[in-house]
């Protein structure tokens, strides 16, 4: 089963995913696939942001900037016992297409990690897979950018006709745009938490 979970630049989309995994689908082993590559100053930044966020949770996290399937190599137990949320597929596809020059064309980038993530979620339970609207500045970018913009744009709709739920989160506040969301655990919604919890 998946969940994909889209939004803009700040608009709490991880956050939202963390919580909902921890939650939502509590009692299984929880793999956090980090798929950032570690290159300057402000992406070590945003990764100890992010360390910050997810502490506490329970995560076990996987360093996997390219080949998504394979960090189901390094997962313990069953696929019935663990899940898992990566994060993200903006820096996926950035890390495949352009690891080498020139780049990876954006039809074999897509395809390549929709088969990447399909792997992955077979080897799990539940897979939440956090994305980025791209499309929202309406700006047109030189070629090479162009390019990578259309394959998550491919990217993001093959994900999002796979999924079991898509849900779009803006201001920190869940839309389900596919599928409804599970029965809410009653504690968890005193609490403030994520609307719709269960597997």
């Amino acid at each position: 089963m998946m969940t994909l979970v889209i939004g803009g630049s700040g608009s709490g989309k991880s956050a939202w995913a963390e919580d909902f995994l921890v939650s939502c689908l509590a009692g299984k082993r929880a793999y956090y696939v980090a798929a950032m590559r570690v290159s300057d100053e402000e992406s070590r930044e945003r990764v100890q942001r992010h360390r910050r966020m997810r502490a506490g949770k329970g995560f076990l996290t996987l360093e996997q900037p390219t080949d998504a399937h394979r960090a189901a190599e390094r997962m313990e137990g069953q696929p019935e016992d663990k899940t898992a949320l990566l994060e993200c597929v903006s820096n996926l596809t950035a890390n495949e297409m352009f690891s080498a020059w020139p780049p990876l064309p954006e039809e074999e980038t897509a395809g390549k990690l929709l088969s990447d993530l399909e792997g992955l979620e077979r080897a799990v339970s539940h897979l939440v897979v956090v994305t980025n609207n791209v499309f929202e500045d309406g700006r047109i970018y030189e070629e090479t950018t162009m390019a990578y913009l259309r394959a998550m744009g491919r990217i993001n709709a093959g994900l999002a006709r796979r999924a079991e739920r898509v849900v779009e989160v803006v201001c920190g506040i869940p839309l389900f745009l596919k599928g409804q969301p599970p029965a809410a655990r009653e504690n968890w919604k005193e609490k403030g938490g994520v609307t719709g919890c269960g597997s």
